[in-house]
């Protein structure tokens, strides 16, 4: 059974086209590598021959992976969100109550997540601990260094 993920719009159509990359440009380039080093001569001590075929198979597995990532894929359907809680695809500002330091996350899908643009797992323990709070709560989040408390300052959405 394979694990149903959700995506915006936007991070669907990135695994979209990633798919089709790989299937319309980097497997072509992988039947051309191996057809190169076949004509290179004798197969069986054609180093080059192997590595292609290699690659070829490793490409082949990630394009497996990528349709079985896809197929089950769903769409975030945000007029459906409740824009009182924060949930998947809320931004959330809240306040570190042990340094005052306020900080804005958007909550998103494991597979969208990076830190840099500010965007956080809701599987993470600092999402997880902000999944269905309200501005004003408190939430209190067990890191590995200890419990955090974060104060929830604002929910908006895009």
């Amino acid at each position: 059974m394979s694990k149903v993920s959700y995506y915006t719009a936007e991070g669907l159509k990135k695994l979209k086209d990633e798919l089709e990359h790989l299937k319309s440009v980097m497997r072509p380039k992988a039947s051309q590598d191996i057809a190169e080093a076949r004509d290179k001569g004798d197969l069986s001590e054609n180093a080059e021959y192997d590595a292609a075929k290699e690659a070829q198979g490793l490409l082949e597995m990630r394009i497996a992976k990528m349709e079985e990532v896809y197929s089950n894929a769903r769409l975030i359907d945000e007029s459906q969100l409740d824009v009182s809680k924060a949930l998947v695809l809320s931004n959330v500002k809240i306040k570190n109550q042990s340094n005052g330091m306020e900080m804005k996350y958007t909550l998103v899908a494991e597979s969208e997540a990076d830190l840099k643009t500010g965007k956080i797992s809701v599987t993470s323990p600092i999402g997880k601990g902000l999944l269905g709070k309200s501005v004003g709560e408190v939430a209190e989040i067990t890191v590995p260094n200890g419990v955090l408390k974060f104060e929830i300052l604002e929910i908006t959405r895009d």
